[in-house]
């Protein structure tokens, strides 16, 4: 590819990708930090670039009640995380993963965005192009559905004994 070309290719691909929007996102991760009690925590990490998110969270019942973040990732593992935060207080399990689902279909087959309260993950619809992010876009949304799942298999433990 002659270096023009590819150059134009590059840029097209940031601007693809790095909207203004996801970046003011990513830039104003809320929820950041640890909990001090969780009920749970979920650490993934992506081999391919080393991006890292830890989740806590208590619940009530299979809803999440408190949360928190420590996210170590490019800026669309953190405007992925960013829409997470913004949203997950009031979740519930089934929630969670069903949004983890569809934007696991949005990034792998072109599937529509979740819809409801993580329907901003909609402005990461492009990352579809680019495989080797989608693992890095996922962290967030990965780690939350299983500190959820075990704070509930926990929790619905502990009340039952």
């Amino acid at each position: 590819m002659a270096r023009g070309r590819r150059n134009a290719y590059i840029s097209g691909m940031i601007d693809d990708l790095y909207s203004a929007r996801l970046l003011k996102l990513a830039a104003n991760m809320p929820r950041l930090g640890r909990l001090t009690a969780p009920d749970a925590s979920s650490e993934k990490v992506s081999k391919l670039c080393g991006s890292r998110v830890v989740v806590d969270v208590t619940v009530e019942g299979d809803r999440v009640a408190d949360f928190a973040q420590d996210v170590k990732a490019c800026a669309l593992g953190q405007a992925s995380a960013a829409v997470l935060g913004a949203h997950v207080v009031g979740a519930s399990l089934a929630e969670i993963e069903m949004a983890r689902d569809q934007f696991r279909a949005m990034l792998k087959s072109g599937a529509d965005a979740p819809e409801g309260r993580f329907s901003d993950l909609s402005m990461l619809a492009p990352v579809k192009d680019y495989p080797a992010r989608h693992t890095s876009t996922l962290l967030a949304f990965e780690a939350a559905a299983e500190a959820v799942r075990r704070a509930v298999e926990r929790t619905s433990r502990a009340g039952a004994a």
